[in-house]
């Protein structure tokens, strides 16, 4: 059985990253508007009233539509931790099933697929860093599901209608909530964010709003 994954266990792994990195500025008030919305949009938690409620906030601080909208389908994406919990698991599974090598060498289709979305993107990587051998089993599952993950959690990130600090803020908020607490994200958001320049300070007011989301009470 494997230990559960606290609050506390994630501010404690995020205190380490944390450790040589300056203050850095506080969140900014539409910032700070687009995280609350995007910790109640998420599908761990869908606060409907809440989520209305920070988008009329992020739009009266003066965001766009096209900047929310793309927040949300930011946060959308968190449905793909199904693939990332699971996607090795059933590969190891059918390979043993058929006697096959699980890291068999990719068909000349697979290839391709690999190098247009994967190639040498930094990006990706990390996500190797945090989840070995997922981007690997899923291409070998299913290359339409790798493209469709691709192209679909790529989309954010092509629009660029809200800075890149900001949206793995975002991420690592959503990561960070109660009701999902996924540690591999997190981590891999909190990189990123350091990375891009967030400050501690940010990061841990992110934490904070994370940790008070709401718990998942349903949708009418």
């Amino acid at each position: 059985m494997r230990d559960e994954v606290s609050l506390d266990h994630l501010r404690a792994v995020a205190d380490v990253y944390l450790n040589d990195v300056g203050d850095g500025e506080p969140l900014d008030p539409l910032t700070r508007a687009l995280v609350e919305l995007a910790v109640r949009a998420s599908v761990t938690t869908l606060d409907i009233v809440g989520a209305e409620r920070y988008m009329q906030e992020a739009l009266d601080l003066g965001a766009t539509a096209n900047q929310v909208h793309e927040v949300l389908m930011l946060v959308s994406g968190l449905g793909v931790h199904t693939l990332f919990a699971t996607a090795e698991h059933l590969h190891a599974l059918t390979s043993e099933r058929h006697n096959e090598q699980a890291d068999s060498a990719l068909d000349a289709d697979q290839r391709l697929l690999w190098e247009r979305y994967v190639g040498s993107d930094p990006y990706r990587q990390r996500l190797e860093d945090e989840l070995p051998g997922f981007l690997a089993a899923l291409i070998r599952i299913s290359p339409e599901g790798f493209a469709a993950f691709c192209e679909y959690c790529g989309l954010p990130w092509k629009t660029k209608n809200v800075r890149a600090v900001t949206k793995e803020l975002i991420a690592l908020a959503v990561d960070a909530t109660p009701t999902h607490r996924f540690l591999p994200g997190m981590k891999l958001h909190l990189r990123n964010a350091i990375e891009l320049g967030a400050g501690r300070i940010a990061i841990l007011e992110v934490l904070l709003i994370a940790s008070h989301a709401p718990p998942h009470r349903g949708v009418r």
